[in-house]
């Protein structure tokens, strides 16, 4: 277990291991990820149960949204890397000839990972793996507000890895600055965006750069030709997985007026037959008393059209779907995270369009609508993160599929490739032979160097 005390000893440990070169070789880099694959499954059970201590999650809602992702991302990377890695040969110009271009990745350094509490396994881990493909060192910051997942994480990594190269470091606010205050090669933050803000102010001090996975209210906009059934079905599964603790859920819904009635019909049907509850296994607790009184106080009671129930003891609060709601509602001023969606209505979707545009950009966008064309310009329209058309959540399993966030959504993107790239440098050099030279850039500078310099340029 490693404290505030001596991280710092820590950093200066991984850079030397750095140094050495030990965590560069291809080879290397891709026992290391089978390595943590093998490890992931002989602590999978443990880290299970620990998830149903900090969640009251059951083991298949575990798997499906903190593993399956996880071995998908291990299996493409691993057979995907040497191509990743590959030295990327580019056209020389003219003024360089004769002479080659090619462009190397190489990894960055000593990588601080801090994950976050809502998956606690699944955003730790996931930036790992693209960190260790790069060829880097790492540090895992886990989320104190999950203490038995977190003691499991570090048990697992202290047991079956050199600190040197792959290192936890455990606690709360003091050793997250501490590590924050140091001198490191990259960070990676995912959280909250007030948080964010921090990290990158902290960051900036040294010139440390940093990716940045945030949030926001996600919005998902139903058409008026939308498939109402599928609609519904996808968004109860996709905002009430984990309680609606998750960054990219659809946070409210904003429908064509003349089809709320049936929409919030087949709403109501779909959230009572989910049976979502703690006993079923088919849900999440709230992380802890704060957030679940920050969620009660998002809901006014006149505006429940089902839900609203909770129980204090377990931090057990139902899917609640508020109607009538109006743009300056309390509940439309920040991030929901949980079981929370209001619905809005909107006369003309060129409205709902221009207030999406209007506020920070999400970091995911979601729209029902079976129009091409309409979806077309929409998705041209508005800018967000990610997002997925008639359906929800889903775009975030494809790991060919960069992940991340734009402006108050985040910086960076990672997941499959995208996560190699994130973790790189990409080092261009041009090489040439010394048995000839052009005599056009020495002195001295003729007008008719000048000439010949246009031309070529084509100028």
């Amino acid at each position: 277990m490693t404290k505030h005390n001596n991280v710092e000893a820590l950093i200066n440990k991984q850079k030397h291991y750095f140094n050495t070169n030990a965590s560069k070789p291809l080879p290397f880099r891709i026992k290391q990820l089978k390595k943590l694959k093998i490890v992931l499954e002989k602590y999978e059970e443990e880290l299970t149960n620990a998830i149903g201590v900090d969640f009251k999650k059951g083991s298949f809602n575990t798997f499906l949204t903190e593993f399956s992702g996880l071995y998908c991302d291990l299996n493409t990377t691993i057979r995907n890397l040497r191509k990743w890695a590959r030295i990327k040969r580019v056209r020389t110009n003219l003024v360089n000839f004769p002479g080659a271009s090619y462009i190397i990745p190489e990894p960055l350094g000593v990588c601080l990972i801090i994950g976050s509490w809502n998956y606690p396994i699944n955003v730790s881990i996931a930036p790992v793996i693209a960190a260790i493909a790069a060829g880097n060192t790492v540090i895992l910051k886990p989320s104190e507000l999950v203490t038995k997942t977190s003691a499991v994480l570090e048990k697992m990594i202290r047991d079956n890895f050199d600190p040197s190269y792959f290192a936890v470091v455990v606690g709360g606010v003091e050793e997250t600055t501490k590590l924050l205050s140091l001198q490191l090669d990259k960070i990676f933050f995912t959280g909250s965006v007030p948080v964010g803000k921090l990290v990158y102010q902290a960051a900036a001090k040294n010139l440390t750069p940093v990716v940045l996975e945030l949030g926001g209210k996600c919005p998902l906009v139903v058409a008026s030709d939308a498939n109402l059934k599928i609609c519904v079905k996808r968004l109860v599964w996709g905002k009430f997985i984990n309680a609606g603790q998750t960054c990219i859920a659809p946070d409210y819904v904003m429908i064509d007026e003349n089809i709320k009635a049936p929409f919030l019909e087949h709403l109501k049907k779909a959230i009572i037959e989910a049976q979502f509850s703690l006993s079923n296994q088919n849900y999440a607790q709230i992380i802890d008393e704060k957030h679940f009184d920050r969620l009660l106080n998002l809901i006014p009671p006149d505006k429940i059209f089902i839900g609203g129930e909770y129980d204090r003891a377990t931090r057990f609060l139902a899917p609640t779907v508020l109607t009538n709601v109006s743009p300056e509602d309390k509940v439309m001023e920040d991030e929901i995270f949980g079981p929370i969606l209001p619905v809005l209505t909107y006369k003309d979707i060129k409205i709902a369009v221009g207030y999406i545009k209007s506020k920070p950009k999400p970091l995911a966008f979601y729209l029902f609508s079976e129009s091409n064309s309409l979806c077309n310009k929409i998705l041209n329209e508005i800018s967000f993160g990610s997002g997925a058309v008639n359906e929800v959540l889903m775009q975030f399993s494809n790991n060919r599929l960069p992940f991340g966030g734009v402006g108050h959504s985040g910086t960076g993107t990672y997941h499959g490739e995208a996560g190699f790239k994130c973790f790189s440098h990409f080092k261009s050099i041009l090489k040439k032979p010394t048995w000839f030279e052009f005599s056009f850039k020495y002195y001295p500078y003729h007008p008719w160097k000048y000439t010949i310099i246009k031309r070529a340029l084509g100028l």
